[in-house]
């Protein structure tokens, strides 16, 4: 019995210098073996600083951050046709969970410094605008609500159009009878 006991012991060792550099890389967080608190997020660094709505900034370094771009024309039908250009970056279905994933989330329109719609799609209709210049910026969200960041500011871009004819028109007030 002596023996077999040593063996087992001798075994189990050997199985345990073989393991164990395998095993810190698959272990996870210390919260999802259930110890200790969350590590930090996996992506970027949540910074104090926020954007005008209070939402926090989450920081990337440049060589790892999406890009937006945004194209603005005058719809025939009327009003805008919207088209964002993302690059590092896929917009999220509806119903993903609140957590922030690489490379992933949503897309705010506003039209100058007014949220006018959250995107799921790189493609969007704005309605008529009054007369004048119009500054529609695109900002890009993780899905938990924190902005996209480099150097302290968020992951944007604006495209500044002027409403001057067709695409200001109100439609006629229809006759009641």
């Amino acid at each position: 019995m002596a023996w077999r006991s040593w063996t087992r012991g001798l075994l189990t060792a050997g199985a345990v210098c073989l393991l164990l550099p395998f095993g810190a890389g698959g272990c996870g967080t210390g919260a999802a073996r259930g110890g200790g608190s969350p590590s930090a997020s996996p992506v970027g660094k949540v910074l104090d600083d926020t954007d005008e709505s209070g939402r926090h900034l989450r920081e990337v370094g440049k060589d790892d951050a999406p890009e937006v771009g945004i194209e603005v024309a005058p719809d025939p039908a009327g009003g805008w046709k919207v088209r964002l250009r993302l690059r590092h970056f896929r917009l999220s279905p509806a119903g993903t969970a609140a957590r922030p994933a690489a490379h992933r989330g949503l897309a705010y329109l506003f039209v100058d410094g007014h949220r006018v719609s959250r995107l799921r799609t790189p493609a969007h209709h704005l309605s008529l605008l009054p007369h004048g210049t119009h500054h529609v910026t695109a900002r890009l969200y993780a899905d938990d609500g924190t902005v996209w960041a480099v150097h302290g500011k968020p992951v944007e871009n604006t495209a500044d159009i002027t409403a001057s004819g067709a695409e200001t028109e109100q439609p006629a007030p229809s006759a009641s009878k």
